[in-house]
């Protein structure tokens, strides 16, 4: 076993396929890593050892790159935690790229939005489930929604609006939540739109044929890493395709089955900080 000392007084053990394992990784990694079930608890802060572990990844020269389905709005604020100020972001599942710029206006850049038609989606969901939640994201605000959400369940400011003003422009992303929402999955992609189950009463809608691997892929290829050095950390349904596309996928102990069964190798749950245990074998 050898111990690596690192500042702040913690300590990290690593056995000696990990060291092994670091001695070939010196080469820059495009790291890609969720953010709620993987870097933290929905609502509670980064953890320290996990701020660390990132910080000496890309130390190290590797890339790290938040994948997420949050908005833009509620990544910034994970970003400046890990004391990340460039780079780049996936966001809304993949419909928004960024990149971090700490002398840009909002301390960012806009790289690739793609948006569909909210209109008929609201109209689909609100016409079989009367009740039904819709949000519409605002890119670097917040939501256009008919009623409001808890405010710890969607990031940035909403604005409460008629049915009609929810498809008054194309979005990135839109949020259906309710009761048997889940029956429209299947209908929402014979529509030809992303539907993603993102909770038992919640699902995201994004632009077709896309995901966090799609924008991680663009990501990849404009920074000319190589397709073996990609590693992806995941915990939730909507990480399946960017565990597919990464060479090497990591799934967290609490994972669903059907992530896992993705997944090269799986790690500790979110309380035992398991995103470390993979960032540690590239420091």
């Amino acid at each position: 076993m050898t111990a690596l000392t690192v500042p702040w007084g913690y300590v990290m053990i690593l056995d000696d396929q990990s060291v092994s394992t670091r001695v070939r990784n010196d080469a820059p990694h495009l790291v890609a890593l969720d953010i709620d079930g993987t870097l933290l608890v929905t609502g509670q802060p980064v953890p320290g050892p996990t701020v660390l572990a990132v910080r000496l990844v890309r130390e190290r020269k590797h890339h790290v790159v938040l994948a997420s389905g949050r908005s833009l709005t509620g990544i910034l604020p994970v970003a400046k935690e890990l004391g990340i100020t460039d780079g780049w972001v996936v966001a809304s599942n993949g419909a928004v790229t960024a990149r971090l710029c700490a002398t840009c206006t909002n301390g960012y850049m806009l790289e690739d939005v793609l948006t569909f038609d909210v209109g008929p989606v609201a109209q689909m969901a609100l016409s079989r489930f009367p009740d039904v939640q819709v949000g519409v994201e605002e890119i670097g605000i917040g939501y256009r929604v008919n009623r409001l959400f808890e405010p710890h369940e969607v990031n940035g400011a909403q604005r409460v609006v008629s049915v009609g003003e929810l498809g008054v422009m194309p979005a990135s992303r839109a949020i259906l939540r309710g009761p048997n929402v889940l029956d429209l999955l299947e209908p929402l992609r014979r529509h030809g739109v992303t539907a993603t189950e993102a909770g038992p009463d919640w699902i995201d809608v994004t632009p077709r044929h896309l995901s966090k691997a799609t924008s991680l892929e663009n990501i990849r290829s404009a920074l000319g890493v190589p397709r073996h050095n990609t590693l992806a950390v995941g915990d939730g349904l909507n990480d399946i395709e960017m565990l597919s596309w990464a060479a090497r996928a990591v799934a967290m102990g609490h994972a669903p089955a059907a992530v896992k069964a993705i997944a090269n190798e799986t790690v500790g749950d979110i309380s035992q900080h398991g995103v470390i245990q993979a960032l540690k074998t590239l420091i």
